[in-house]
C-alpha cells in the first residue's frame, strides 16, 4: 500500500534516535547563554506580514523570495517567521521590556521558515538558537555577545571555526558607502544578472551577497566598507577588536561581511566552517541599533546573533564531536499470566516514580520474545514475574551485561536492589577516575 503523503520538500523528521543529540546540543547552548543571564523568550510562529516587511528590508531575499506569506481567514497578511530577531523585538516592545532595567538580554530555540532550493545545512523549516542584547551600546557587548558563541561552541567540542568580523558602519556613512558602490556597480550594469541590477537601485550592499559567479566576480573589487565609515565608528569597531584580543578570542577581519538583513548597523560577525564542504556560516549575527526605534520603540541600542542548528549538528557529526547516548532502560519485568502483568504493571509505577526507566510487555508476548525485546532496548536488568515468584514474594533480579543473578523479596526489594546496583556503578565510575588521574600525573 502506497503511503498517503510523504513530508512536505524542504522539511524533515527528526526520529528518536536523533532526537538525542538535538536536545543535547539544545540544553548546552540554552545553559551556556544562562551563564551570561541571557533568559528564555518564546515567540509566535506567524506575525503580521509588515513586522518582517520593516524589520528584515523589503530589499532582501528573504523579503522579496522567500517568506511563507498567506492571508489569514480575516482578511489580514501573516507570514512564517523568516528568522527570530523581529518578533523578539516586538515582544520586547509590546510587554515594556525597554522600561526595565538594561540591558535586557534573552535567548531562544525556534524555528524559522524560507522557501529556498533546499540542500545540506539549508532547509525550508530550519531552527535557530539565537540571543538578543538590548540596551547596551559598548564595544564590550559586542565582544560579550561574541564571546558567548565562542563558548557556545566550546561547550559542544567544536573546533576548527574562524570568526570574521566586520563594521557596516552606521546610517550615515554607510549612506556614503552605498553611492560609491551604487557609482562602482553601474559601471557594471551589463553583467550583472536581473536580481542585482534591481538591487542597483534600491540596496547596492545586497549585490554583495550575491550567489552568481559573475556578480560575486564583480563585486570581489568593489569598494570596501570600512574605508567609508566615520571616526566614532572606526573607534567602536577598533574597541570591540581591544575586548576580544583582551578576551583572548581570536579573529579575523573580513570587510565583505554584510550580512544578509537590512537591519545591521556598525558590528556584523560569523563564525564559519570547512568542515562540511564548502565555506559554511554556522553562526551570523550583530549590531542592529536602530531597529527598535525603527519599529515603533525608543532608541535602544542591541545586538544579537544566531545559529542554524541543522547546520551545527552537521558540523560536530562531521568533526566526529562525542554526543550522550540515549538513556538505556534499567529494568524491564517479563511476566507471565494476567496476574503477573498486574504486578508488573504496580512495579513499573513504582521505578518509574523514583526516577528509573521501566518497561514491561504489552504488546503478548511470550516470554522467550521478551529477552530478546528486552536485551534490544538495552535493559540493564530484568526480572522474570509468574506464579510461583508472585506466591513466595520473591524473584530473581539478573544484570544483563554480566548473566549475574541475585535473589530480591517483591515488592520493595526490587527498587533497593536498583539503588544498590546504581549506588555501586558510582562508586566505581568515581574511583576509575581517581586512579586514572593518579595514573596520568605519575606520567
Amino acid at each position: 500500500m502506497a503511503l498517503l503523503t510523504k513530508a512536505i520538500k524542504g522539511t524533515q523528521d527528526v526520529l528518536p534516535t536523533d532526537s538525542v543529540r538535538w536536545q543535547y546540543v539544545e540544553r548546552t547552548l540554552m545553559n551556556t547563554a544562562a551563564l551570561y543571564s541571557f533568559k528564555e523568550m518564546r515567540t509566535p510562529v506567524f506575525e503580521h506580514t509588515e513586522l518582517f516587511n520593516r524589520s528584515v528590508g523589503d530589499t532582501t531575499d528573504v523579503v522579496q523570495k522567500e517568506m511563507y506569506t498567506f492571508n489569514d481567514n480575516g482578511g489580514r497578511s501573516i507570514s512564517l517567521r523568516p528568522e527570530g530577531t523581529a518578533g523578539a523585538v516586538r515582544a520586547f516592545l509590546e510587554h515594556g521590556l525597554h522600561n526595565e532595567a538594561m540591558p535586557q538580554k534573552i535567548s531562544y530555540i525556534t524555528s524559522c521558515y524560507r522557501y529556498e532550493k533546499p540542500q545540506a545545512g539549508r532547509l525550508r523549516e530550519f531552527h535557530q538558537f539565537g540571543v538578543e542584547c538590548f540596551g547596551a551600546a559598548s564595544p564590550s557587548a559586542d565582544a560579550e555577545v561574541i564571546s558567548l558563541a565562542a563558548a557556545a561552541f566550546d561547550a559542544l567540542g567544536v573546533k576548527g571555526l574562524t570568526l570574521e568580523i566586520n563594521s557596516i558602519g552606521c546610517p550615515e556613512c554607510r549612506a556614503k558607502y552605498q553611492q560609491a558602490l551604487r557609482e562602482y556597480f553601474e559601471a557594471h550594469a551589463s553583467e550583472l544578472c536581473d536580481t542585482c541590477r534591481d538591487r542597483l537601485g534600491r540596496n547596492p550592499m545586497r549585490i554583495l551577497d550575491c550567489k552568481s559567479p559573475v556578480c560575486h566576480a564583480i563585486a570581489a573589487e568593489a569598494p570596501v566598507v570600512l574605508d567609508y565609515i566615520c571616526d566614532d565608528c572606526r573607534a567602536h569597531f577598533d574597541g570591540v577588536k581591544a575586548h576580544l584580543d583582551a578576551i583572548g578570542i581570536e579573529y579575523k577581519v573580513n570587510p565583505t561581511i554584510v550580512r544578509g538583513l537590512d537591519y545591521y548597523t556598525r558590528t556584523v560577525f560569523e563564525f564559519v566552517s570547512t568542515y562540511i564542504g564548502a565555506q559554511a556560516t554556522v553562526c551570523g549575527g550583530g549590531r542592529y541599533d536602530g531597529l527598535v526605534a525603527q519599529m515603533g520603540g525608543p532608541q535602544v541600542p542591541a545586538l544579537g546573533f544566531a545559529i542554524g542548528l541543522e547546520r551545527l549538528l552537521m558540523v560536530m557529526q562531521a568533526q566526529g564531536c562525542r554526543f550522550p547516548g540515549t538513556e538505556p532502560c534499567t529494568v524491564y519485568i517479563a511476566p507471565m499470566g494476567e496476574r503477573a502483568a498486574l504486578t508488573a504493571a504496580k512495579l513499573c509505577a513504582q521505578l518509574r516514580a523514583e526516577g528509573f526507566t521501566a518497561e514491561t510487555d504489552i504488546v503478548g508476548r511470550g516470554l522467550k520474545a521478551q529477552m530478546k525485546y528486552a536485551d534490544k532496548i538495552g535493559a540493564q536488568y530484568t526480572v522474570v514475574l509468574g506464579d510461583n515468584e508472585l506466591d513466595s514474594g520473591r524473584a530473581m533480579l539478573k544484570c544483563m551485561a554480566t548473566g549475574e543473578q541475585s535473589e530480591i523479596t517483591l515488592p520493595d526489594g526490587l527498587i533497593t536492589a536498583i539503588y544498590d546496583r546504581k549506588i555501586d556503578a558510582a562508586l566505581g565510575e568515581l574511583t576509575d577516575s581517581i586512579e586514572q588521574s593518579s595514573f596520568d600525573s605519575d606520567k
